[in-house]
């Protein structure tokens, strides 16, 4: 694994931050340059070890497989600098999918390859077997439960993957929560090549206060750490993500409302007569086929109701969130307005 990361990057000597030469919590501080008075006037854990440790409890896993980013977004980046040498090497992704997994790329200057999938959203094997022997291909990024689509992908052709790739695997899990098929987490032990991502801003309920989670091995973590921002977690945001992990019940109430929610919404749409498909869905939104996708979305803007035009990505597909049990109503009143002419 340590032939996959980037030369500059194995040499690198990270920036150490004054909260690292001294991590203690009580002392008279004046080595960091921060104004002594208010009450986030120092800097925060730069590694945030009561958050992780909380995780730790919640995920079973060590809290030295655990990194913390400014989103899922700083994961995906991180992995191409640590792993990609710009102009050379490449980075694959099947699609439809997220589209950072394309931005941070072309930050980069890393190629990305996108594979198609089949006809159900699932990976067709055959298609990728071919890449596995191109020495610059370093990076896979897989979403399960796919955006937009919404469909777990399944778990045997993810790990035919982590098999026979020599490279990163990067399974996105941001809407894991709301499906009942388990993490890839149990899979890092036996795969070293393996980087789980996860966050707290679906099912969770903390968008606002972008926190990401890559669980990976320790070698990996090093890596990470040495070229993440010194304090990419602000003290604000570790206390409340804390906070909304010691509140389960909260949670658990939230995500199951979220899914009788989803349930309701879909009968609702099964009735209406504007709306051809209905695919699959293991997150927390629904992907649509609709008469004329472009025509409903502009319908449903003029009704202040929002949704996502994903018909450049998959023709006359919308998106939708499942909202609370209001804006839901509203969506299907508003649906059926448009139905009925």
């Amino acid at each position: 694994m340590e032939n996959l990361v980037r030369k500059n990057i194995l040499n690198l000597s990270p920036y150490l931050s004054a909260r690292e030469e001294y991590s203690e919590k009580k002392g008279v501080f004046l080595d960091a340059n921060e104004n002594p008075f208010g009450i986030y006037n120092r800097y925060p854990d730069p590694y945030q070890e009561t958050l992780k440790q909380r995780l730790s409890e919640i995920k079973n896993i060590l809290s030295n497989r655990i990194f913390i980013g400014n989103g899922s977004d700083e994961i995906i980046d991180i992995a191409f600098r640590i792993f990609c040498e710009p102009y050379r090497d490449k980075a694959l992704t099947f699609i439809p999918t997220y589209g950072m997994y394309e931005v941070s790329a072309n930050i980069n200057a890393v190629e990305l390859i996108k594979i198609p999938l089949n006809s159900d959203f699932q990976i067709d094997k055959k298609t990728i077997e071919p890449f596995f022997s191109d020495k610059n291909l370093k990076l896979i990024f897989i979403c399960s439960p796919n955006n937009p689509t919404g469909n777990l992908l399944k778990s045997e052709d993810i790990e035919f993957i982590l098999q026979n790739f020599k490279g990163i695997v990067i399974v996105d899990e941001a809407y894991i929560d709301f499906c009942d098929q388990p993490s890839f987490l149990e899979k890092i032990e036996k795969y070293p090549n393996l980087i789980v991502s996860q966050t707290l801003s679906k099912a969770w309920g903390l968008a606002g206060i972008r926190l990401g989670i890559a669980y990976m091995n320790e070698s990996f973590l090093s890596y990470y750490n040495k070229v993440k921002a010194p304090y990419n977690i602000s003290a604000v945001n570790q206390k409340i993500a804390l906070e909304t992990l010691h509140n389960i019940e909260e949670y658990e109430q939230k995500r199951n409302e979220i899914l009788s929610e989803k349930t309701k919404l879909i009968n609702e749409l099964k009735g209406l007569k504007i709306v051809r498909k209905i695919y699959p869905s293991d997150a927390n939104f629904l992907l649509i086929e609709a008469d004329n996708a472009n025509e409903l979305y502009s319908q449903l803007i003029a009704k202040q109701i929002i949704i996502r035009n994903r018909n450049t990505v998959i023709p006359n597909c919308l998106r939708i969130t499942v909202g609370t049990q209001e804006e839901n109503q509203k969506l299907v009143i508003a649906l059926k307005q448009i139905s009925n002419g």
